[in-house]
């Protein structure tokens, strides 16, 4: 029993010393691995026209946008003003936006942006993102609240 043991701890003595040391830096001869894409940086437009209100509730309705679809002109804005059932934010996302959209459209988040096309969170009734739509050019913009996507908090702004 008592050879066993000090095999044992033989063995590991060996295998420990084997395994330690300094490693030689692993060298790496494929290419560099590309950046994922970025969507250019835009230019926080102005709004020149109307500022919409649009309502951010959670009740025992459910979840939702007031209104969930929203047709406005271009160079208005949208105020998203919490009501209750937070915390909920204004998201869009990207991969159902025209390309050329997406730069302009994120940097009309302005201070209110928290990522690429999304807002900040709102934690309390009266907070509010608003979100400029000038030089947007016309068409239709699903947009949703990212924590109640699964609850259906989802609508569509509408660019004349």
């Amino acid at each position: 029993m008592r050879f066993i043991g000090s095999a044992l701890v033989a063995s590991a003595i060996v295998l420990g010393a084997c395994s330690g040391g300094e490693k030689a830096p692993a060298t790496d001869t494929a290419a560099p691995a590309a950046a994922p894409a970025v969507a250019a940086t835009g230019t926080a437009a102005a709004i020149t026209g109307t500022t919409h209100e649009v309502k951010m509730l959670g009740d025992e309705k459910g979840y939702r946008f007031e209104p969930k679809d929203l047709t406005i002109k271009a160079g208005d804005g949208i105020k998203f003003v919490f009501v209750s059932g937070g915390p909920h934010n204004v998201a869009f996302n990207a991969a159902d936006l025209p390309a050329d959209v997406v730069p302009q459209l994120d940097a009309n988040f302005g201070a209110d942006k928290m990522a690429e096309l999304s807002s900040k969170m709102t934690m309390t009734a009266g907070e509010t993102i608003t979100i400029s739509f000038a030089n947007i050019k016309a068409g239709t913009y699903p947009y949703h609240c990212t924590p109640h996507l699964a609850m259906n908090m989802k609508g569509t702004i509408t660019v004349q």
